[in-house]
């Protein structure tokens, strides 16, 4: 399709909204996770506000380590209208408490450091080989 019958935003201005760099989406695109609606008469990649909205879902799925597959599950039965929020509520449910396990261990290791600080005692070595 030509860029006159078509009215998208290129792959540089989608980019910019989403965050996503032009890398990964044309990787997403390849990888059949979001089709662009057209492309220009110079074969640019064509993209409106739903393929927008689906790259920026992507992108924080991604971001909570959510596999391709099951990302390509999820948009298909969105897609669909056929959408089981359940399997995704209970990803994101885990993730939170994976991330709730994280800051625990976070916390017991800044105590353990602070207490290492607190009760410091110089090794008796040279200044210059002290390492920062």
């Amino acid at each position: 399709m030509v860029a006159g019958a078509l009215s998208g935003k290129k792959i540089g201005d989608v980019s910019k909204s989403t965050g996503l760099t032009i890398k990964a989406i044309r990787f997403y695109c390849d990888e059949g996770l979001i089709q662009p609606i057209g492309r220009t008469e110079g074969k640019y990649r064509l993209f409106d506000a739903n393929c927008e909205t689906e790259l920026t879902l992507v992108k924080t799925l991604r971001g909570m380590d959510i596999p391709l597959a099951e990302i390509r599950d999820f948009l298909q039965a969105r897609r669909s209208g056929q959408c089981k929020c359940e399997k995704l509520q209970g990803r994101m449910k885990r993730k939170m408490l994976e991330i709730s396990s994280k800051i625990n261990e976070l916390r017991i290791l800044q105590g353990e450091i602070q207490k290492m600080m607190e009760n410091w005692q110089e090794c008796g070595g040279t200044k210059e080989n002290v390492i920062q």
